[in-house]
C-alpha cells in the first residue's frame, strides 16, 4: 500500500468513470476487467485499513467530534469517487461549524462558490443562511452546515437518485459523529431524504416537528427558493422562531 499504487488505482478508477459516465457505481467499477489486478487487491487493502483506523479513532476516548470528523473527511471523503460527480468537481464540499452545536442545517448540494471554496453554502443563498442564522441570535461558527451531496452537479442540476443514495451515508456519519439535537432541513431533497417522501411538498411540513432517529427535525425552505420568492422569508421566520425556542429550551 503505497504512493505509487495509489495514484494507479485512483487513475483507474478515473479512467472507468470517463468511460462509463452515466452507468457508473462503485460496485461494477470494482468488478471492471479494466482495473488491474493490483489496483482491486489495494481497494481490498485500503477499505481494510479504513475499517480498522476508523474503529481505533472511535474507540479512543480521547477522540474529540473534531477528530473523527476530521477522520471521516481526509480518509474516506476527499479522494470520493463512487459517483459521476467526482469527475467534473473541484473540491469536495463536506460542511463546518461548530461540531458540539445541537443545531445542524442540511442542504442538498454544493453550487459554484461551493466547489471553488471547498465551503457550503458561501454564494448568495450561504450569505442569506447567514443572515437567517444571525436572526435567531447565533452566529455563523454556532451551528455546523453541510448538504446531502459532498459534490456540485452539472449547471447546478438537482441530484439524481444514485448520487443521493451513495453520498448520502457520509452525511449520516456526520450526524450520528455530531449528535445534534435539532436538524433544519433545507428544501425538497434535504427534508425528503431525512423525513421520508410521504410526508407532502416542503410548502406543507415546513415548520412542523418531525423525527430522525430521536432528534427533532423542523424543515424550511431553501435558502436559494427564498431569493426566487422573497415573500416566503416571512414563512421562514416563523419556522426560525420555532427553532430559536427550542435551541434555548434548556
Amino acid at each position: 500500500m503505497n504512493e505509487t499504487e495509489l495514484k494507479q488505482f485512483l487513475n483507474d478508477i478515473k479512467s472507468f468513470i470517463a468511460e462509463n459516465g452515466e452507468s457508473f457505481t462503485v460496485m461494477s467499477a470494482a468488478s471492471d476487467k479494466k482495473l488491474s489486478t493490483k489496483s482491486k487487491n489495494f481497494m481490498q487493502d485500503k477499505n481494510g485499513f479504513l475499517d480498522k483506523t476508523e474503529n481505533a479513532v472511535e474507540s479512543d476516548s480521547n477522540a474529540s467530534k473534531s477528530d473523527i470528523l476530521k477522520f471521516l473527511k481526509d480518509m474516506k471523503i476527499n479522494e470520493c469517487i463512487k459517483c459521476r460527480l467526482s469527475i467534473a468537481r473541484k473540491q469536495i464540499v463536506f460542511g463546518e461549524g461548530n461540531p458540539e452545536s445541537k443545531l445542524m442545517f442540511i442542504g442538498e448540494a454544493p453550487g459554484a462558490e461551493e466547489d471553488n471554496t471547498g465551503r457550503p453554502f458561501v454564494g448568495r443563498a450561504g450569505q442569506l443562511l447567514t443572515k437567517i442564522v444571525e436572526s435567531i441570535n447565533l452566529k455563523r461558527e454556532d451551528v455546523y452546515i453541510a448538504n446531502i451531496i459532498k459534490c456540485r452537479p452539472p449547471e447546478n442540476r438537482n441530484p439524481m437518485e444514485d448520487e443521493i443514495s451513495l453520498c448520502s451515508p457520509f452525511l449520516e456519519e456526520q450526524i450520528s459523529i455530531i449528535k445534534p439535537e435539532i436538524i433544519c432541513t433545507l428544501g425538497k431533497f434535504a427534508t425528503e431524504f431525512i423525513i421520508g417522501k410521504d410526508k407532502g411538498a416542503i410548502s406543507s411540513v415546513r415548520g412542523k416537528d418531525f423525527d430522525y432517529k430521536g432528534i427533532t427535525v423542523i424543515p424550511t425552505y431553501h435558502p436559494s427558493y427564498l431569493l426566487r420568492n422573497p415573500a416566503a422569508k416571512r414563512e421562514t421566520w416563523e419556522d426560525m422562531k420555532k427553532i430559536r425556542a427550542l435551541y434555548f429550551k434548556n
